[in-house]
């Protein structure tokens, strides 16, 4: 558990992120990631990849490895194929949280390619979606895989838990993530048109990222879309929106380290 006593709130915004381009790729990583690396900027709580990417039809991550991480990854808009070695092949869509539990071992494709899935013809839509790695528990688990749709609960404007290993949330409808100190809790809030107020969870380490529109956080002020605030020690906060948003807050009640 956390020994920090002090709160502090950091707003980090999307300007600054460090940027992956390529013909079919635009990511953005609000953490240390492949080649880029600022070793005082690895991670926040158990948090370690907070990846923003927008991939072109028909391209896409071709097969490759992961091990020890609990992977959970949002899509925004657009269709993102799965498919691994344990043989899980779906379409991933807004709406449905889908979580990969690496462990000892495996390998995966992400492409936005859905159509082979399909009779459906060749679209010509990017696919813009949200990756979130967080540590588990201890290594060498057992690799597994989870999706759940949770479009009706969102449609309510309230946060809403899709991802947990946390006891207290046991008895929400989320996807399980083998790291016992850490939830995601998402809101897909309508704007002043149908004004809903959310309110952060109180955490030792709180991340709080506007995947889209605009919001207005108590004591912090306008974030805009790309825009994150690290908290430790903190929240409560209420959160309201400017414009159609979506916020992603992970709750995290430990660090890396342990510390």
């Amino acid at each position: 558990m956390s020994t920090l006593t002090t709160p502090h709130i950091d707003v980090h915004r999307g300007g600054d992120r460090m940027k992956t381009r390529v013909a079919w790729l635009d990511s953005k990583h609000s953490f240390s990631f492949g080649e880029h690396y600022d070793p005082d900027n690895t991670h926040h709580g158990l948090l370690l990849v907070n990846n923003e990417d927008i991939v072109l039809p028909g391209e896409g991550f071709e097969t490759h490895p992961h091990r020890d991480m609990e992977i959970v990854t949002w899509v925004l808009s657009g269709s993102l194929v799965h498919q691994d070695s344990l043989g899980h092949n779906g379409v991933i869509y807004p709406g449905l949280a889908q979580r990969m539990s690496a462990g000892t071992g495996i390998l995966h494709s992400e492409k936005n390619d859905s159509w082979r899935l399909s009779t459906a013809p060749e679209h010509d839509e990017p696919v813009h979606f949200v990756q979130m790695w967080v540590v588990p528990d201890e290594p060498g688990l057992t690799p597994g895989y989870q999706q759940l749709e949770v479009d009706d609960e969102l449609a309510g404007g309230g946060l809403v838990t899709v991802a947990s290993g946390l006891p207290r949330y046991r008895d929400r409808s989320a996807i399980a993530i083998a790291s016992s100190h850490s939830a995601l809790h998402v809101a897909r809030m309508a704007g002043p048109a149908e004004p809903v107020e959310v309110r952060l969870p109180e955490a030792p380490y709180l991340h709080v990222f506007v995947a889209r529109g605009e919001v207005e956080m108590e004591g912090v002020g306008t974030l805009y879309e790309g825009d994150a605030v690290r908290m430790v020690r903190s929240g409560g906060q209420r959160v309201t929106a400017n414009l159609p948003s979506e916020i992603l807050v992970w709750e995290m009640h430990a660090r890396l380290g342990g510390q």
